[in-house]
């Protein structure tokens, strides 16, 4: 911790000092009531402010905390050996699956934006805000009827309660979007049974034959 010596030769940003050039004025005329009330400072933390103002000046008004460790800070060497397992283990998972992966495997515990940030100062990972965004090329639409037929299934309760849920299959043209056929199935996926067992078969393809 400085000595009042040394905090009386400091220079501080503005974001060193707790109360604003405002709230320096407000102590300085000793007005308490204003500066509790505008800066939601407790009476006692006004009373030490006003305290340290008239022994050390501005000076004293500098956080306490100012150039201490942060009590948040990883322990040496924590954040070198998870870079480490990363890069060799876990260099194309995302922040969160490694995080979970370094805790599993590893016992390191950290936290997932602690994770983040970590590779992303190494390179590891590039936030979605930085990263170039994707160029989709439209698709022109198929110059003749029939060319290209587009297929979708809806799956709905489509008669309420009188039957049970079923699929609508729609094949749709690519040139006109004109509905051509539209068939009623009890599901796009369809077990069929001279297939052998769970192999599943595209009900789309039966309403084709």
């Amino acid at each position: 911790m400085t000595t009042p010596e040394e905090r009386g030769r400091c220079t501080a940003s503005r974001f060193g000092l707790r109360p604003t050039r405002l709230a320096v004025q407000r102590v300085k005329e000793n007005l308490h009531h204003l500066l509790g009330h505008q800066r939601h400072i407790a009476w006692e933390q006004v009373a030490r402010l006003v305290k340290r103002y008239k022994l050390e000046g501005v000076a004293g008004l500098v956080s306490r905390k100012r150039g201490l460790p942060s009590k948040h800070q990883l322990a040496p060497g924590v954040a070198e050996r998870a870079l480490r397992l990363i890069r060799e283990q876990y260099a194309d998972f995302g922040p969160t699956l490694a995080c979970e992966k370094l805790a599993e495997r590893h016992g390191l515990t950290l936290g997932v934006e602690t994770v983040r940030t970590l590779m992303t100062v190494a390179g590891l990972w590039t936030p979605r805000k930085q990263r170039a965004a994707r160029i989709h090329q439209p698709r022109n639409r198929r110059a003749c009827v029939g060319e290209l037929i587009q297929i979708d299934g809806s799956d709905h309760a489509l008669f309420e309660e009188r039957d049970p849920p079923c699929t609508l299959l729609v094949f749709i043209d690519d040139a006109t979007s004109r509905l051509m056929q539209l068939h009623f199935v009890p599901t796009e996926w369809k077990h069929l049974s001279h297939r052998p067992a769970d192999r599943p078969s595209f009900a789309t393809f039966e309403q084709l034959a």
